[in-house]
């Protein structure tokens, strides 16, 4: 298949007015004009990006990925591809252990069936901070614990790509040193200051969740884990995007402290995402639906109903960042963090040919998953 006149993103975080060429569900060009292919798509005006990654999401269309079950991963992924979002690393909540190794079971034995690929999982709990839960049931909080940690990663075929912690909570520090070559841990849900953030990051954790949510504010005389995270260079923030989480002006106040190479878009929609407002779940707990924004019955935000590609068109339509950093910050930035940049992330010959195809408004006018065009 070739894809003509497209203005294909580059690795360079650029577009560049060319053909791209796929066979066998890899990119074989990407800048020729290669011959003999059979299928040809005309993507005249059009953007051609690689296929969104979300690293940090709970469900959506009615699923969540604590349901446990095939079926709710089969309408997650079909729902993701859909709105161009072609690997997803979906979130757990703090559940009581067996439920959570029952989803840990249920995810590492999931067999591809369509629709975005399930390239990890995020373990948002239950190793937070009981001051700093968010939406998290208190109840299943627990002090951070290898073995229990093991115990799911055996269960999920190694699929668990990230861990969150609290670092001021009993055994983080140990738990870092034994768990941080094999997963990505990240700062969340806590009431940590600057120091212990900062030693946190010195032992290994690398990792920042939906930064300003749940953990201190930044202050000029306290910084916290925003100003431990900012000092840091190999630590890497999320951010929801969604219009409700974060105003636009610290948007564009954190692109500017951090960098956009340091940045990861997410989206950490629930089920609700995609379906009408009303009363749905999120780890158990009852969360009411209006627009964007999904609360508690006590007030507290409760994820997002947002997916990531709209939170890209809001960074770039509202908050003013050039569609090409909007673009890094939701493919290469998060494919790198979870180690899939060799697949998947960037439009490179060799990698698999996960893209969508945008107009000048955004819109999507075709997704691509492997090579071929994805229809619900």
């Amino acid at each position: 298949m070739r894809i003509r006149n497209a203005n294909i993103y580059t690795e360079e975080h650029r577009f560049v007015r060319g053909d791209a060429a796929v066979e066998n569900g890899r990119f074989v060009s990407c800048t020729g004009d290669p011959a003999g292919e059979e299928a040809v798509v005309d993507a005249e005006g059009m953007y051609l990006i690689p296929g969104l990654v979300d690293i940090h999401f709970h469900g959506c269309k009615g699923a969540d990925m604590c349901d446990g079950t095939k079926e709710a991963l089969d309408v997650i992924t079909s729902y993701e591809a859909s709105v161009g979002v072609t690997s997803v690393c979906p979130a757990t909540m703090t559940i009581p252990k067996d439920e959570l190794l029952e989803v840990m079971k249920n995810a590492g034995s999931y067999e591809y069936s369509g629709g975005s690929h399930l390239v990890g999982i995020n373990m948002e709990g239950p190793f937070i901070s009981p001051a700093k839960k968010g939406a998290q049931a208190a109840e299943n909080i627990m002090h951070c614990d290898y073995e229990y940690f093991s115990q799911l990663q055996k269960a999920a075929n190694g699929l668990i790509k990230l861990v969150d912690i609290a670092p001021e909570e009993p055994g983080a520090m140990e738990f870092i040193d034994r768990a941080k070559g094999e997963v990505v841990i990240s700062l969340a849900h806590t009431a940590s200051d600057y120091d212990t953030a900062r030693e946190a990051i010195e032992h290994g954790a690398s990792h920042a969740t939906h930064l300003y949510n749940a953990m201190p504010p930044l202050n000029h005389r306290e910084p916290g884990v925003i100003g431990a995270v900012r000092d840091s260079e190999k630590c890497h923030p999320e951010l929801i995007c969604d219009g409700v989480h974060i105003h636009p002006s610290v948007i564009r106040a954190t692109f500017a402290m951090f960098g956009a190479d340091r940045m990861i878009l997410i989206s950490d929609s629930m089920r609700a995402t995609g379906l009408e407002d009303g009363e749905y779940t999120l780890g158990g707990q009852p969360v009411t639906v209006r627009g964007n924004l999904a609360t508690l019955h006590d007030g507290t935000i409760a994820g997002s109903a947002t997916n990531l590609m709209d939170c890209m068109r809001f960074v770039v339509k509202t908050v003013g960042l050039p569609l090409e950093t909007a673009v890094m910050c939701a493919t290469e930035n998060p494919a790198k963090e979870i180690g899939i940049f060799n697949e998947v992330g960037s439009i490179s010959v060799g990698k698999r040919a996960d893209f969508v195809l945008l107009d000048q408004e955004l819109n999507i006018a075709a997704v691509y998953i492997d090579g071929k065009e994805f229809t619900c």
